[in-house]
């Protein structure tokens, strides 16, 4: 957004944090900004506002926007995931959003049933993603066409990355053990300093790992298999066509509470958006190398890979066409336009 020429008031990137006790951690931050929005809304008097995602701050930042200035319209872009955490916070979307854009198409029955005034705009990453790789970029990351690559794709937070990368990197040592032909590529989040994976991967004597850089993430479409934190990555992994092991670990009073909580019988965006479990899933205490190895293997071995790539290729149609972004934009023109 700021690249497109948006003015930022407050940048919470450096706070993006799942989990109920780090958001604790962090709460006089969120409540500066949820301030700092207010105000400029009061002085700017803008005719709509446009959310997106960030639903525990969003939402409730929507309530009081209806309640202080009832004349903008709201637009929510990139539901709450109310299918994962119930349906509680419906009632609050119907009264504060006046349009709900949604990526994911079976999110928009879910709302037209709650009456709420939605329209699935198909998925932004459908956009952005690139299927194949030139192979100079290979070249230049140091792979060759003919390399067969596993991506570790450890996470966009600190935590995260904290958390997932130092059993990557171990399965890293250990699979190199048995398919030493297979070559590694750690991606980087450009959220992420390089001196924390730095410091991850000397901790873990420098296994056999090559850091790619942000602006080189297309060599993801190269790669036969791909180890991913569970959020976004999976979705851009699985454009790609790229068989996956969706990975995730977070605090244990998160986990725990979360337990309680969450709906569905997976995690991973992708088995979500599927309906089904199309790549396998390690959650929390699972997230051990023998564990991450010993599914790696069994892709490799049989004829899973091939199968999960058809998979992947139906669930690809599913995210919409490539006009996501006009679609949304239109679409807010619309509801800004009409009295």
């Amino acid at each position: 957004m700021r690249a497109a020429g948006a003015e930022l008031f407050a940048d919470l990137t450096p706070y993006a944090v799942i989990g109920f006790v780090e958001v604790i951690k962090h709460l006089s931050v969120f409540q500066k900004a949820f301030r700092l929005v207010l105000e400029e809304i009061r002085r700017q008097k803008p005719s709509a506002i446009v959310l997106i995602d960030y639903p525990g701050f969003n939402l409730r930042l929507a309530r009081r926007i209806k309640k202080d200035f009832p004349e903008v319209k709201i637009i929510y872009y990139i539901s709450p995931q109310i299918w994962a955490w119930g349906k509680k916070r419906m009632a609050l979307i119907k009264q504060v959003v006046d349009k709900m854009l949604v990526v994911f198409d079976f999110e928009e029955k879910l709302y037209r049933d709650n009456n709420v005034d939605v329209e699935f705009v198909g998925h932004p990453l459908t956009e952005s993603v690139q299927a194949r790789v030139d192979s100079r970029i290979l070249g230049q990351a140091g792979f060759s066409p003919q390399d067969k690559i596993i991506a570790l794709l450890p996470g966009s937070r600190e935590g995260e990355v904290q958390r997932l990368l130092p059993a990557m990197l171990k399965s890293a040592q250990l699979l190199n053990r048995s398919m030493p032909e297979i070559r590694f590529a750690l991606l980087k989040s450009p959220n992420i300093s390089g001196g924390q994976i730095t410091k991850i991967i000397s901790a873990c004597q420098n296994p056999p790992v090559r850091i790619i850089d942000p602006d080189m993430h297309d060599i993801l479409s190269a790669c036969s298999f791909a180890w991913v934190c569970s959020g976004t990555a999976t979705l851009e992994t699985a454009i790609r066509q790229v068989p996956m092991l969706i990975v995730y670990k977070t605090s244990f009073p998160t986990w725990f509470i979360s337990r309680m909580l969450i709906k569905l019988p997976y995690i991973g965006l992708v088995n979500v958006v599927a309906g089904k479990q199309i790549v396998p899933e390690l959650i929390q205490y699972k997230v051990r190398a023998d564990n991450i190895v010993a599914i790696t293997l069994e892709f490799f071995s049989s004829g899973k890979i091939e199968q999960t790539k058809k998979e992947l290729a139906y669930l690809r149609r599913n995210l919409g066409t490539w006009e996501a972004s006009k679609k949304a934009a239109d679409s807010i023109l619309r509801v800004i336009t009409t009295e």
